[in-house]
């Protein structure tokens, strides 16, 4: 599924500098004319496409861009020093929009496209414009223009990079409010989720990557149970998928490795595309095992599955282990992304 990643942020361009006023005083010269030079243009403001950015997270932190202004004019016909244009890298596919005007502006579709969204201010004409004939000393100049300026909303139209999946309170919504601003409803019953939520995962500037969570699975959900196909639907298009196991169930007779053994059969089911698609362990709530028993618990888990893909042991209600698995995340979908080519849904025919 495709979700929009939104951003709202003010673009200021530069302010053109001042025509100057002055006058040649040079020795020997009587009658030196007027030398006052042009003030420069203030720096216009661009959005540049960045392959490699997927997500819109940094306008999150930073919202307010504004370009350099144009310097005042000099002496000598001197034409005051431009202000520098300002380029704002942002992902493929972003569309800009003047939010105030409700203006379409443009979209960034190359790597290395730029699209103007805001003219830096013309430079003031010094007085050496306004010599003539009839007025030999002008004292006459006009100020630099200011830059355009605006409220830019920024859409993008991005697909999640990770999935989440594991059975009905597996943890999920938890786990995506530990790590990113998403704020999924967490309850003690299943279904909380009944629509995907999307989270944007910041590592730093310029990485960071989409998780979906998906409504929880339960058994038939190929068939069309419970919220099946509107789950596996979205998880079609993601690139790793997490699968969430609760180390600690509810009721004492529910064995974590019979919910991972159902949830891979659904899948395959399903598709077998998607059964193939990378998929990391993740053992949630281990702060509810005893420490003592926490290595047993694990290591009988893992045999009996046979599982050798990644394996993260975290809690997700306290942030412990994320911190780890989301570097490890943004690690490996980069290199991913290094080599990938464009990814082509498993979905049925008619699906989608």
């Amino acid at each position: 599924m495709k979700f929009v990643d939104e951003a709202t942020i003010r673009i200021e361009a530069g302010r053109g500098g001042d025509g100057a006023l002055s006058f040649r005083r040079e020795k020997f010269i009587p009658r030196g004319g007027p030398d006052g030079g042009d003030g420069g243009h203030g720096g216009s403001v661009y959005l540049i496409g960045r392959e490699g950015l997927n997500t819109l997270a940094d306008f999150r932190h930073t919202r307010v861009f504004r370009a350099p202004h144009g310097a005042k004019g000099g002496g000598g016909n001197c034409t005051g020093k431009s202000g520098a244009d300002l380029y704002i890298a942002v992902p493929l596919g972003t569309r800009a929009i003047d939010a105030e005007a409700e203006q379409f502006i443009g979209e960034i579709t190359r790597d290395g496209e730029s699209l103007l969204v805001a003219y830096g201010g013309k430079g003031g004409m010094g007085n050496t414009r306004f010599k003539s004939s009839t007025n030999r000393s002008p004292r006459r100049i006009t100020a630099g223009k200011p830059g355009e300026h605006r409220q830019l909303a920024l859409e993008l139209q991005v697909l999640a990079d990770v999935g989440l999946l594991g059975l009905p309170n597996a943890g999920k919504s938890t786990f995506l409010r530990a790590i990113s601003h998403a704020r999924p409803k967490v309850a003690d019953y299943p279904f909380t989720t009944l629509h995907p939520h999307l989270g944007v995962v910041r590592i730093e500037e310029h990485r960071s990557f989409v998780v979906a969570d998906i409504p929880g699975l339960i058994e038939g959900a190929a068939e069309g149970a419970g919220l099946g196909h509107q789950f596996l639907r979205h998880l079609s298009r993601t690139r790793i998928l997490l699968h969430l196991v609760d180390m600690l169930p509810l009721e004492p007779d529910v064995d974590p490795v019979d919910g991972v053994r159902a949830l891979g059969i659904e899948l395959k089911k399903f598709n077998p595309a998607l059964a193939k698609r990378e998929r990391w362990l993740i053992l949630n709530k281990m702060d509810l095992i005893p420490a003592e028993d926490r290595d047993k618990h694990v290591e009988r888990l893992l045999k009996k599955l046979k599982w050798k893909g990644p394996v993260y042991k975290i809690s997700a209600i306290n942030g412990a282990g994320c911190r780890e698995l989301t570097l490890a995340l943004m690690q490996r979908l980069e290199q991913i992304n290094k080599k990938r080519k464009p990814l082509k849904s498993p979905l049925p025919a008619g699906e989608g």
